[in-house]
């Protein structure tokens, strides 16, 4: 319980930064963590603050199953569905690559790829549960959220400026920001910035990016379980993750209508604090240190995979839509 209080704590400073100061609450939440890494490494807090990080999470993930409708995705037109999935697929092997260019494991590649491919932070802290796990493994999740949240913030701004230049209109725009900015946030800050349709049709299709969150950690994860086994690292690790098995069930439900609209509410707001508690909880796991020894290329290589996927969207978009 300790450690959990300290957890949800965080959580709230973040929350409470984040309404006053206009910054992203998730960067909050780790930056605070970070600068109380001295409780999860002995005494009381320890067993909570990883149950946080952990068990938290994947109440956050599931209850995300929440937001999305297999109706409403169906109304998405279906050469934007192929672009968003040939996107996905795309900026994370282009980002596996990358990085083994630089040097680093497949297993940052995939990390960095599916946090800019699909949903930002929710989709790094996804993956990083269905990874194999080292001693690196906080470490690079939190530089990942650090990376993300920062871009995705910057790509929130300057969008609007590009499709502006580029003359989209306002469907066209919404197409733009759901396809290629990183957190349901931010997405929804560049749409509606620009016009009521922009913003809809960019929440619209970037919901459909969260769908795709389930396939792409099942695959990792059955990736991971042959690692694991190949390795003899853990051979109790289940082949399919069960909050994966839960999380698709709640879409499925949602999807014939079986939650009520209030539910569906407070579902959302949960979600959103779960993952903001199990990140504030991965914050207190982290040493500044230790990403210093990270380097500069992971930064580089953040910024010219969303470049990869921004210029890959516009290329395509006036040919597939």
């Amino acid at each position: 319980m300790p450690g959990i209080i300290v957890a949800v704590l965080i959580a709230i400073a973040a929350k409470f930064l984040a309404n006053n100061y206009q910054v992203p609450a998730m960067l909050m939440a780790i930056l605070i963590g970070m600068s109380l890494n001295f409780l999860s490494e002995e005494g009381k807090c320890v067993k909570g603050l990883n149950f946080s990080s952990k068990n938290i999470l994947y109440l956050g993930i599931i209850l995300l199953g929440t937001r999305i409708d297999f109706e409403n995705i169906f109304s998405i037109n279906q050469n934007v569905i192929f672009l968003v999935i040939f996107g996905v697929i795309l900026t994370i092997l282009f980002s596996i690559l990358l990085l083994r260019i630089f040097g680093f494991k497949y297993r940052f590649g995939i990390l960095i790829g599916g946090a800019i491919a699909i949903c930002g932070v929710s989709a790094a802290m996804a993956i990083s549960s269905v990874l194999p796990k080292d001693d690196k493994s906080n470490e690079r999740l939190t530089f990942v959220v650090l990376g993300v949240t920062i871009i995705s913030t910057f790509c929130m701004i300057f969008y609007p400026i590009i499709s502006n230049i580029l003359n989209m209109d306002e469907k066209s725009s919404g197409i733009f920001f759901g396809t290629t900015i990183h957190d349901v946030a931010q997405v929804v800050g560049a749409g509606f910035t620009v016009s009521d349709l922009t913003g809809e049709t960019a929440t619209l299709i970037k919901l459909f990016r969260v769908t795709l969150l389930f396939p792409v950690v099942l695959c990792i994860s059955l990736m991971s379980y042959k690692f694991k086994l190949i390795n003899d690292v853990d051979k109790k690790t289940p082949l399919v993750p069960y909050f994966i098995i839960i999380f698709i069930c709640v879409v499925l439900i949602n999807s014939f209508n079986l939650i009520p609209n209030n539910i569906k509410f407070l579902s959302n707001e949960f979600s959103s604090w779960f993952l903001l508690i199990a990140i504030a909880a991965v914050g207190t796991k982290t040493r500044l240190q230790n990403l210093k020894i990270i380097g500069f290329l992971p930064i580089f290589s953040m910024v010219l995979i969303t470049i990869f996927l921004m210029i890959f969207i516009i290329s395509f978009q006036k040919f597939y839509i």
